[in-house]
């Protein structure tokens, strides 16, 4: 028999409780034994739900510890992360971990990033370069055949439990074939981040990424990455300028993915202007402005040439994470511009709307009046998009 609304929300509500008892307990524990208690509870909650598909019990208690700024959140928010990416499969040789992750990629290109499936060939070299140079010897792969843009990326928990759980009962043939008919279109930027994402297997208990094992550090798996992938993935982004960035759990390479996308954006906006307008980086103005809803949400930044008054192009530095006003977001904003080539940078201290276009939808930029203006190239060049993201 079907439930009734009444239900279902009673249920949710009595979950929602659940973890957030155990959360909490977790985050006030005094000892390793007592936070072993609280862990091993909270995580069989979470796996129940999962299972289930409550999407909604796990929602409701992240919001209801978020609205009392307990450290029992990020307590909360890791054991869930933690669930989804990792679980403990058998197999013939013993138990082993099997830990979802990303490979992300920075890109920009005049031409429309591309989100596509990955031919064989190139799959394979991916590969290959990643138990070369991220994963230990022992580890086994399965990838998704598809180079993913982060609207792409499963949008819920449950839904990223079920893609590494897909990609898991793949570990067999080593891919996972993904159907481009069921993901969403990709808004178009110039700069934008992709994705490679697979699952790792490795016995249990034993070292998964090299760094773990000893047999080079961190900074060390990552400039051989970025080494080997350039060749390995060169065919997947043809006409784009790419960094590749250390692969890493799923959550954690978003985020690190999500950071670093902010001042390539400007690097890849300035180098972008330079080559289409002809013009050494220090012509270019930018004009940096924070912009507010009930408080301050993102920076945007406009640039112009010269002396003249047109907006020509704009980046969006939205806040992460514990960012606010406070942080020091709009000094790195102008450091990077500096780095970039940019000499003169305008910082406006006025709260600016975050204003779209009625027409194209696209976030209006800050002139040097503090007015909040749409970014129009010149006409020297026909491009897919007026704005970095």
């Amino acid at each position: 028999m079907k439930k009734s609304p009444s239900s279902r929300r009673g249920r949710a509500s009595r979950e929602a409780d659940a973890l957030i008892e155990y959360a909490e307990g977790l985050a006030q524990s005094g000892s390793r034994a007592e936070d072993h208690f609280w862990e091993s509870r909270l995580e069989r909650e979470i796996e129940s739900l999962l299972k289930d598909g409550d999407e909604g019990s796990l929602n409701a208690a992240l919001d209801r510890l978020a609205d009392r700024e307990s450290r029992a959140y990020e307590e909360l928010a890791d054991a869930i992360e933690g669930r989804v990416e990792h679980m403990i499969a058998a197999a013939s040789d013993g138990e082993r971990d099997v830990l979802l992750f990303a490979a992300p990629v920075l890109a920009w290109s005049r031409m429309p990033l591309p989100t596509r499936p990955i031919p064989p060939a190139v799959l394979k070299s991916a590969r290959q370069a990643l138990l070369e140079t991220v994963f230990t010897p022992k580890a086994d792969l399965c990838l998704a055949n598809y180079l993913f843009s982060p609207d792409q990326l499963p949008e819920t928990f449950c839904d990223t439990a079920d893609l590494r759980q897909a990609l898991t009962q793949g570990l067999t043939d080593g891919t996972f074939k993904v159907d481009p008919a069921s993901l969403k279109e990709t808004a178009q930027f110039l700069a934008d981040q992709r994705y490679i994402i697979g699952v790792v297997s490795a016995p249990r208990g034993e070292a998964i990424f090299r760094w773990q094992s000893g047999d080079a550090n961190r900074e060390q798996v990552t400039q051989r990455w970025m080494e080997t992938s350039q060749n390995a993935l060169a065919p997947l982004l043809p006409a784009c300028a790419f960094e590749s960035m250390l692969p890493r759990a799923y959550y954690v390479a978003c985020r690190d993915a999500d950071r670093s996308a902010r001042p390539f954006s400007i690097r890849a906006s300035v180098a972008f202007l330079a080559t289409t307008l002809g013009i050494s980086q220090n012509h270019l103005v930018a004009t940096i402005g924070g912009c507010y809803h009930r408080q301050l949400e993102e920076y945007r930044i406009g640039f112009t040439v010269g002396e003249e008054e047109e907006t020509i192009h704009g980046v969006v530095w939205p806040l992460l994470g514990a960012e606010d006003e406070m942080s020091d977001v709009a000094e790195e904003i102008e450091t990077t511009l500096r780095e970039s080539g940019i000499q003169r940078v305008v910082m406006l201290r006025q709260r600016l709307p975050m204003e779209y276009c009625d027409d194209c939808g696209a976030p209006l930029y800050p002139n040097e009046d503090g007015e909040m203006v749409h970014a129009e190239l010149p006409d020297v060049a026909e491009q897919p998009s007026q704005h970095l993201h």
